[in-house]
């Protein structure tokens, strides 16, 4: 048995196959003889010539030395012409060593047992010169031959019920597999349908015959031979199914052709998901803003505390819960754009550019405008309940005063209307008089207490209260009946004044006493509603002025207590009085319905009054103390998380341009880096939390910290957003050297340069920088070998700085900067600048290709039919291709026919379709 000397042993069997041959079943043997000679001639009657019996025929030499020159295309040594047996033997070893010059490495066979007619050396010899020019060079995706034909008809047969090929032997026996391999190449002369797999005789003899009518394959087997042995030789079956493949080797070309476009078709379709996928986030995102948006700038205000109150716990869910899944969709979509660009540039495909009013830049401006609505929203809804405080606060001081007062006045319209002075008696008259006066001086004490019920009411216009139209009604009736009393009061004095001149008597005790009481009465009920006055602070020294106050208050009371004492001791001398004279009194005082028992009654009220109000001063100052924590509480935490992320900011803003390591290595660093930022969250959270706690204790202000939750909030996201693009960024590159092929240190003299331009480490360059960055790397449309690399090496640089002064031509730098800035935005990025230094060196798929691979689909036609697209590609390309193919228009066509030119540019965007 042979080997190859060039590494072809996997398609070889071990040497010890022939020995084993040796004992070679006859029914194997009947197949190989056969076999091979079908095969041999097959080619010998390309010389005009055959042989009817392989051991005898190839015994003298001379038609194996024809047999070899047919399949090799190439001349042996002259043959010898003599029919001795030592010219016999010099033929058969010149055929040998023309095998053996073709890497063939021949054991066990020699020229002397051809020449005797030896049966299982004949068929070693031509089973080596099979495998050689027949099989050697069959691979399919660099298997070894065997495996490739193998191979070859697995894919071929794949479509078809009932075949399983396995391998040469088996798998062939019920002929469905050699029908298939016919049907599949040409479907006309096969009806496949109608074949059953229980009739394996009808089938192979089927297909045999139809490959040597139509395909030229001669019948190298019976079909009785294959299905009566158990296990048929496999180097019969592979000498058979070799032809086969090389009667259908054109199609290979198409499979070729096949598989490139199946690849670029991949592509496309892979990235058209990628801008689907993009499309329909976009959409949402603005969706949601777009309905967010009205909610924030609505501001319409609630009547009620707790109304915006619940407005406040649905901003705070808005801010806890609703908001920060947009901004990851938000960063994701941008990380997501950034990665498609790439692709589309690494498969030299056109830029994606979305629909109107989706691109980047909308939804970037459509946050902006989210955010300008948050902020204004919040802002309005603490003024909001500022303003509700204040209103409630108002409003219960008006209802309070206007209570007190609407007490006083009850009945006092009908005592100054009484006509009692008519039929009184002169001290009696006197009496009504002084009375009067007490009235007068009563009614002018409660004059303050209309006016400050008229100011709240004005206040509470104002301040837009929501029951404005109740309160100016009671505050209406109030004043209107203040007016009637002021006229009833004047009516009654000149009533009274005009009698005065028949009434002298006058008890100038109980006179004094009415004078004295009146004040003191009007004092102790003053202070009662002081005390009782209801407060509002927001800070410790507010709190401690009312308690300074109302320590000033109780510093006059030993001074009150005199008076009430003396008061008391009017009433004590008039009874005294009247008991010494035997006077008998008639009843209370007729000057002032202010009994001493009142007074008394009073003054014990004003006495439970003062602790009550020194309580309620200590439990707000309490309150406040505990708000005064809470504002040093979040100080001491937001003082240390806003430096942390201006740090981390600054600390990414360095990592971004120092190139420490490979990418992979930056990428790893930043990774690391990003989970110590996300480690970070509790602090966040935590100040979440004591903030809440600040606005649920309505303070609205912190003296302790410039840092608010806004501002720490924005520098959070914005960290976040940072390091995920910074991370991007690396991942991008790496994409671009891995696909483009520059080297590590290629990449390291890019970014190195970059960053040295970059003076204000923006990230990107502007023309004039871009400019001197790219001449540093001796980049010049002038220089051939600079066009061929787009790299020179340090002689090449020199003699372009002397010849071009340092500068690139005009025309071809607004090339360059039509390539690296499409947007005309007037600056580069580092991603756009390696593209560009790496594009044109790469070897990539073009659209001239792919029209060639369609070209062999075609059959060397302008146009292509669907059928053909459906038998040369998988089903969802090819009805990928169908749906998007337009029908072709040239002279040539024929119905149906689709234009595969126009759309293989389309792919690169070099037209439309």
């Amino acid at each position: 048995m042979h080997a190859s000397s060039s590494g072809q042993q996997s398609y070889m069997e071990p040497e010890s196959d022939w020995d084993r041959d040796l004992l070679l079943d006859p029914a194997w043997e009947k197949q190989q003889r056969k076999t091979f000679t079908a095969w041999c001639n097959s080619h010998l009657r390309k010389a005009g010539t055959q042989i009817e019996n392989i051991e005898e025929d190839f015994r003298d030499g001379l038609k194996l030395m024809l047999l070899l020159e047919v399949i090799s295309g190439e001349r042996l040594p002259k043959p010898e012409r003599g029919k001795m047996r030592v010219h016999k033997i010099n033929n058969v070893n010149k055929a040998l060593d023309f095998i053996a010059s073709k890497g063939v490495k021949l054991v066990s066979i020699g020229a002397e047992e051809i020449v005797d007619g030896n049966v299982k050396m004949t068929l070693g010899m031509i089973w080596t010169i099979i495998l050689r020019f027949a099989i050697q060079d069959i691979s399919v995706e660099e298997t070894s031959a065997k495996e490739g034909l193998l191979l070859w008809c697995q894919r071929k047969t794949a479509p078809y019920k009932n075949v399983n090929v396995q391998n040469f032997h088996i798998s062939w026996k019920d002929g469905l597999a050699f029908n298939a391999l016919i049907h599949r190449h040409r479907p006309e002369l096969i009806d496949y349908d109608k074949l059953r797999k229980d009739d394996p005789v009808t089938n192979l003899n089927n297909a045999f015959e139809v490959a040597e009518k139509y395909l030229d394959i001669p019948k190298m087997l019976d079909a009785e031979d294959i299905v009566n042995t158990a296990r048929p030789d496999e180097k019969a079956i592979m000498t058979y199914v070799s032809s086969f493949y090389h009667a259908f080797s054109g199609a290979q070309k198409a499979e070729t052709a096949a598989n490139r476009i199946c690849k670029v078709l991949a592509v496309n379709q892979e990235n058209e998901h990628l801008m689907e996928d993009y499309e329909k986030l976009a959409s949402d995102l603005l969706e949601w803003i777009r309905r967010t948006i009205p909610w924030l700038e609505n501001r319409a205000p609630e009547k009620t505390m707790a109304e915006m109150q619940q407005k406040l716990e649905d901003f705070r869910d808005y801010r806890r819960v609703h908001k920060p899944p947009k901004v990851q969709e938000k960063c994701q979509l941008e990380i997501n754009f950034n990665t498609l660009q790439t692709k589309l540039r690494l498969s030299n495909r056109p830029a994606f550019m979305p629909s109107e009013g989706r691109m980047v830049s909308d939804i970037n401006g459509a946050w902006h405008t989210l955010e300008g609505a948050e902020k204004g929203y919040e802002e309005w809804l603490l003024y909001e309940i500022r303003r509700l405080e204040r209103l409630d606060h108002l409003a219960e001081k008006f209802r309070q005063k206007a209570a007190i007062h609407e007490s006083w006045t009850d009945g006092k319209e009908a005592m100054l209307t009484q006509k009692d002075y008519e039929t009184a008696s002169l001290s009696e008259i006197k009496a009504l008089l002084k009375k009067h006066e007490a009235f007068e001086s009563d009614l002018a004490a409660h004059q303050d207490r209309v006016e400050q019920i008229a100011a709240i009411a004005q206040e509470l216009n104002e301040l837009d209260y929501y029951d404005s139209p109740s309160v100016n009604a009671r505050c209406q009736k109030i004043c209107e009946q203040w007016d009637s009393l002021g006229s009833l009061t004047q009516n009654r004095r000149e009533s009274l004044e005009r009698t005065e001149k028949q009434l002298e008597s006058i008890d100038e005790l109980y006179l004094e006493y009415a004078k004295r009481a009146a004040p003191f009465n009007n004092w102790m009920e003053g202070a009662m509603e002081d005390l009782q006055d209801m407060f509002i602070v927001h800070n410790i020294e507010e709190i401690q002025g009312l308690i300074t106050a109302h320590e000033q208050f109780k510093a006059t009371l030993p001074e009150a207590n005199k008076e009430r004492e003396a008061i008391q001791a009017i009433q004590a001398e008039v009874q005294k009085i009247a008991q010494y004279n035997g006077i008998k009194l008639a009843g209370t005082n007729p000057y002032t319905t202010i009994t001493p028992s009142s007074i008394d009654s009073k003054w014990d009220k004003v006495q439970q009054l003062v602790p009550q109000r020194d309580q309620a001063l200590q439990e707000e100052l309490g309150r406040q103390q505990s708000n005064d924590h809470l504002r040093r509480q979040f100080a001491n935490q937001a003082n240390v998380v806003g430096p942390w992320i201006q740090n981390k900011m600054e600390e990414i803003g360095r990592i971004s341009i120092e190139m420490n390591g490979t990418l992979e290595d930056q990428l790893t660093h930043l990774r690391q880096y990003e989970q110590s930022i996300i480690d970070y969250k509790p602090n966040i959270d935590q100040l979440e939390g004591n903030h809440q706690l600040i606005q649920e204790a309505l303070i609205f202000d912190n003296k302790y910290t410039a840092y608010t939750m806004e501002h720490l909030r924005v520098g959070w996201e914005q960290l976040l957003t940072t390091i995920a693009r910074t991370i991007n960024e690396i991942e991008n590159q790496i994409l671009t050297r891995d696909a483009k092929g520059i080297s590590q240190e290629q990449l390291h003299e890019y970014r190195a340069s970059f960053n040295h331009f970059d003076k204000d480490h923006s990230g990107a360059l502007m023309a004039e920088e871009f400019k001197a960055c790219l001449i540093s790397l001796g980049y010049d449309v002038e220089n051939d070998k600079q066009k061929r690399t787009g790299i020179m090496d340090s002689d090449d640089f020199r003699a372009l700085l002397i010849s071009t002064g340092n500068s690139l031509g005009d025309a071809e730098f607004a090339r360059i900067m039509g390539i690296v800035d499409p947007n005309n935005s007037g600056a580069v990025t580092f991603q756009a600048f390696i593209d560009f230094m790496s594009r044109e060196t790469t070897d990539t798929d073009t659209a001239d290709q792919v029209i060639a691979s369609f070209k062999i689909l075609a059959g060397d036609k302008n146009y292509i039919t669907a059928e053909e697209l459906r038998r040369e590609l998988p089903p969802d390309q090819a009805e990928y291709c169908i749906s998007r193919m337009a029908p072709y228009a040239g002279p040539d066509g024929v119905p149906g026919a689709l234009d595969y030119m126009s759309f293989s540019t389309a792919l690169y965007g070099e037209s439309d379709l």
